[in-house]
């Protein structure tokens, strides 16, 4: 049988300009070169203002907008980027990778949601196909974990980029069970209501994506990471106090010129929803204790929580330097 991914490619070809594409060669130190395993969408607007707001700060950036998430982390290792947005926790722990994480971006905040057609409930998943962002990610550890919990087993998982691109395959019937982010989940609702079950998934405290470099890059350009890093805080701090301001700032820097009306109006409601839950400083230790747990749990990370050592993972000090100045919430 066809797997999903397989089902679902043409369906997604408007999402086509994700797809990896070369990047520039590891001798040129400028600009910093940030891999982004995912597409430019609503969802990642405030991350897209505050690198508008480094390069305002003297910090030459480029983006790069890739298929996956394991693809800016080999883009990272191999040095063909300096910084990937994700969660390599299985790549730093499984290849000893040296790279670092040293920000949270967003913890996970997820649903998984099932085509009430075949699916009632986890126990119905057993024997069964589902689909995620990809391997390694948050969204993978969630549906491990809750295989795991409900003691089923799926038949295959599927890797399926892109938030909006799983909640259009399940209003389209390409997709039976997967899961979804808050904006894909108003969407299901509104536009099927009673199609589709969210299922149980209690408290969740992990990373979704944080921000990681090769150790070597951190150190010899720690003032353009602090700077980053600090653009970050303060539009994650402006959009959390008002939701209301995304919407503003994306007209001052022209982000997303394509977004169509429908994708306009979704910016308050989802910055809305987003903001009791983005972390205000950046996660550090605290966030590090909270991954341990989950991803041991879930199976990207091996071993006992207690035994993680934060430093094998993570590197605080552009972090710290900027929580210096810049205070904590």
């Amino acid at each position: 049988m066809q797997n999903i991914a397989g089902r679902i490619r043409a369906s997604v070809s408007a999402a086509a300009f994700c797809i990896a594409v070369a990047l520039p060669v590891a001798a040129q130190a400028e600009p910093m070169r940030i891999a982004f395993g995912d597409i430019a969408t609503v969802e990642s607007l405030h991350l897209l203002i505050a690198l508008e707001r480094a390069k305002e700060k003297g910090v030459d950036i480029k983006v790069t907008f890739l298929k996956s998430e394991d693809i800016a982390a080999q883009a990272v290792v191999s040095g063909q980027a300096d910084i990937g947005i994700g969660g390599p926790y299985a790549l730093l722990q499984k290849v000893k990778a040296p790279i670092r994480i040293f920000m949270q971006l967003s913890k996970l905040q997820f649903y998984p949601v099932v085509n009430t057609q075949f699916y009632k409930g986890w126990k119905d998943l057993d024997g069964q196909e589902i689909a995620v962002h990809s391997r390694g990610s948050g969204t993978e550890a969630i549906m491990k974990l809750m295989a795991d919990k409900n003691g089923i087993k799926y038949s295959n998982i599927a890797y399926v980029p892109g938030a909006e691109v799983r909640t259009g395959a399940l209003l389209q019937g390409n997709v039976k069970a997967t899961i979804v982010d808050s904006s894909g989940k108003r969407v299901l609702e509104s536009k099927a209501p009673g199609k589709f079950t969210f299922l149980p998934l209690g408290e969740v405290a992990a990373t979704d994506e944080a921000l990681f470099a090769n150790t070597t890059y951190l150190k010899s350009n720690s003032k353009d990471v602090e700077t980053l890093v600090e653009a970050i805080l303060t539009t994650w701090r402006e959009v959390a106090a008002n939701p209301k301001s995304v919407a503003a700032l994306r007209e001052k820097y022209k982000l997303l010129p394509d977004a169509t009306p429908d994708m306009i109006a979704e910016i308050e409601p989802y910055f809305t929803e987003a903001a009791p839950g983005m972390p205000l400083n950046g996660g550090g230790e605290n966030a590090a204790r909270d991954d341990f747990a989950f991803y041991t749990i879930s199976g990207a990370l091996t071993g006992k929580p207690e035994d993680l050592k934060v430093a094998d993972f993570w590197s605080l000090d552009a972090l710290n330097a900027v929580l210096a100045r810049a205070g904590t919430k």
